[in-house]
């Protein structure tokens, strides 16, 4: 393996076409919050801060989690994979981290081709 992206100790993010990476919050006990996308700007923006920052594909522009509801996620360790094209965020969420007030978006379990609150 000779690929310094995937074996190297520098921070260079693999953004897909649109300009974008995954990210994956989960709170301390594991339990997993939200997925979201970050481009460049919203991941430096939570590296500086230590409070989530994401892309908006629908509005277009930075969003700030909890910029209007005060729900933040506070960053305790940022891990990005293999080949940097997808980041995990460790986070302490500061009240839910739905925008339905789940404190998951992953509130529902698929059973027989159904969806059931978990």
């Amino acid at each position: 393996m000779d690929n310094e992206r995937e074996t190297g100790l520098v921070l260079d993010p693999k953004y897909d076409a649109a300009g974008l990476i995954t990210a994956v919050c989960t709170a301390p006990d594991g339990t997993v919050l939200m997925l979201a996308h970050m481009n460049g700007e919203a991941l430096q923006a939570t590296l500086d801060t230590g409070e989530a920052t994401f892309w908006s594909r629908s509005r277009g522009k930075l969003w700030k989690k909890g910029e209007t509801s005060g729900h933040i996620l506070k960053v305790l360790e940022a891990r990005i994979d293999c080949d940097q094209d997808a980041v995990w965020l460790k986070v302490e969420p500061h009240g839910p981290a739905c925008h339905t007030g789940a404190p998951s978006c992953f509130y529902r379990i698929v059973e027989g081709g159904k969806l059931v609150r978990g």
